[in-house]
């Protein structure tokens, strides 16, 4: 779809509406790119199986093809379709989740290849923000997600994407500043938790 112009929707960020939500939803099913926030920060998404959308992803955040991406779901029963889950990885992610971290788990062959690890590993996102999970509920498939940053710049406030990435995007969901860290990220793919990333979540559960 075009992206030489983008729209941007003021949305209530605990309760947001529901025509707001629908138009977000209708971008992403024509395969566009779309702000949304999260409960760390802005993210940037589309869906996991548009790979024109995805090559845009790459291309705004100037990220090489070896960076992995990973991706929203609405609950945790929805992992189970893109991720092997064991039983001490779901008693964690029960717990945790929603929240603002990153698991990686080992992939489902539903996974598009383009998001997974050599070892066959993906990120997933359960975030705790009532815009992120009704986006996620209502398009029903997984959004990519990867932070809005500019260089190593996060931008923290709608206007600030407006001005280092409005031109490539097709939608804002606009929430207002957000001032979060970026999530943490923690590996369950092997037989005990590992800190990838030190982020918003806490992390002092893990054994070092």
């Amino acid at each position: 779809m075009a992206h030489s112009s983008y729209l941007r929707l003021r949305i209530d960020p605990e309760f947001p509406e529901p025509r707001m939500i629908a138009h977000a939803v209708a971008t992403l099913e024509r395969g566009g790119v779309i702000a949304y926030p999260t409960d760390t920060n802005y993210g940037i998404g589309c869906g996991i199986f548009d790979k024109k959308a995805i090559d845009r992803i790459y291309k705004m955040r100037n990220l090489d093809k070896e960076h992995l991406l990973s991706f929203v779901v609405p609950d945790l029963s929805d992992i189970a379709r893109y991720a092997l889950i064991e039983n001490d990885s779901y008693r964690i992610m029960k717990r945790y989740l929603p929240g603002p971290y990153t698991f990686i788990l080992r992939a489902t062959p539903e996974v598009p290849r383009i998001f997974q690890s050599k070892r066959m590993t993906v990120g997933i996102r359960v975030p705790n923000h009532p815009v992120t999970l009704a986006l996620a509920r209502t398009y029903k498939k997984p959004i990519v997600s990867t932070s809005t940053k500019h260089g190593n710049r996060t931008l923290y406030s709608p206007q600030e994407i407006v001005e280092y990435m409005g031109h490539d995007l097709d939608l804002i969901l606009d929430a207002g500043v957000l001032d979060g860290s970026d999530s943490s990220v923690v590996d369950l793919s092997g037989p005990y938790p590992v800190v990838i990333r030190e982020g918003a979540g806490d992390v002092s559960w893990i054994a070092v």
